[in-house]
């Protein structure tokens, strides 16, 4: 897949729909296996899919058709769709309403005849990707099944979330490209190419990147947050709030929030430039040493990363080793792919350093990926001992029992 340029619509579709025949062939059985389900449910009504359905749908799905029943048994081996329509290849109909005029009764009588010794269903308080089972048609579900049945029914997060997290051979392989891709829209917003000092603002970039990804046939999956530090003009640690618009100067040090949405996986980064003043020819020193500070403790939560860590173990343990370092840092990573935000171990969060109860007591899995999100405050003595925040987020692939950087990280200043 080259970077030059997007696939076609039509070539994306057939890349999508490959990568999820690969992931239900590959990704779905070990992760079933793994947790001790034998069989999943998930059931779905046109225009309020089930989050988990959504990834399950062919490439020209928009949306699932009237009622949509997946079910997978056997530990995921043997699929079906309990519904009118088969669901894309992936998933044969296994209903003649002409038979069994009843979807329910005949969801009933497959599961019966497979017999299945644990049923899952997405419910769940922790994920709200999990817990995609309407109050409604949970009933129903219940109500149409044997008490036999209904006594293996488990309500649980843990296929939803090993789903979501798990990247396939061919994720893996294309996530780089996906990430090179952002880093070049995200290089060229810091650069002369679109910033003029004393006349853009910071709002005028959000929205050249907005364009841009558009243009070049992504996605953007949340609008674009640019920003400034200079003297006596500081970002403190509450991040409730999108900085308000302001006018790039000389001198100032630019940061930049910005991801996208390609061939199904996101991508999250935040990196700087400074604004060189007359004279200058790189950034000062005080800045440099913030900014090493930041990679510093990047290195340090990337070493903590071991498979059956919990997202609460690695945040105490780089905490802990960064603070005897002599740094100020703040820990908020999460897990990246299907969606930005994704489902798995939760690694801090702005507000909350002590650790995220539930989510943040999810263990890591091999083949995940994560948002290494992160920041440090620093004294700069240029700027007259202001402490100034210096913001660092990068996707990373944990396989092999390593966490490795997906395409870099930054580790110099872009200079404009």
């Amino acid at each position: 897949m080259g970077r030059d340029s997007a696939v076609s619509l039509r070539e994306e579709a057939g890349i999508r729909d490959a990568w999820l025949e690969e992931r239900l062939e590959t990704v779905l059985p070990s992760i079933l296996e793994r947790i001790g389900i034998d069989c999943w449910v998930l059931v779905a009504r046109e225009y309020n899919e089930d989050p988990i359905v959504r990834t399950m749908l062919p490439a020209t799905w928009i949306t699932a058709r009237r009622r949509t029943i997946l079910v997978f048994t056997d530990f995921g081996r043997e699929r079906v769709a309990i519904a009118r329509y088969a669901v894309g290849n992936a998933f044969p109909a296994a209903w003649d309403p002409g038979d069994e005029p009843d979807q329910w009764a005949r969801l009933s009588a497959y599961l019966e005849d497979k017999a299945p010794q644990r049923i899952a269903l997405n419910r769940s308080p922790l994920y709200a990707v999990a817990d995609g089972l309407s109050a409604s048609e949970h009933d129903r579900l219940i109500t149409a099944l044997s008490p036999d049945l209904r006594s293996r029914v488990v309500a649980t997060h843990e296929p939803a979330v090993g789903w979501l997290e798990t990247r396939s051979a061919s994720e893996k392989h294309n996530y780089s490209d996906i990430c090179a891709r952002a880093h070049d829209l995200l290089r060229t917003a810091l650069s002369s190419d679109v910033v003029t000092p004393g006349t853009t603002s910071t709002a005028d970039v959000e929205w050249w990147l907005r364009q841009s990804v558009l243009a070049s046939g992504y996605r953007t999956w949340f609008q674009p947050s640019v920003s400034v530090q200079r003297p006596r003009r500081h970002r403190n640690g509450d991040f409730s709030e999108h900085p308000g618009d302001t006018i790039i100067e000389p001198g100032d040090l630019i940061h930049i929030d910005f991801g996208i949405e390609y061939l199904g996986l996101h991508t999250d980064q935040q990196q700087h430039a400074y604004v060189l003043r007359n004279g200058e020819d790189e950034a000062p020193l005080g800045l440099r040493a913030g900014l090493a500070g930041a990679n510093r403790l990047q290195d340090i939560l990337i070493e903590r990363f071991r498979p059956g860590a919990t997202g609460n173990d690695v945040l105490s343990e780089a905490r802990r080793q960064a603070l005897a370092e002599g740094l100020q840092p703040c820990i908020y990573s999460h897990p990246i792919g299907l969606h930005g935000h994704g489902a798995g171990p939760t690694i801090g969060l702005w507000d909350q350093q002590d650790g995220i109860p539930g989510t943040g007591d999810y263990p890591i899995h091999a083949d995940t990926a994560y948002s290494i999100e992160l920041s440090v405050v620093h004294e700069v003595p240029e700027w007259d001992g202001q402490e100034v925040r210096f913001m660092l987020e990068e996707e990373a692939l944990f396989s092999d029992g390593e966490l490795e950087f997906i395409d870099g990280r930054q580790t110099e200043f872009w200079l404009i």
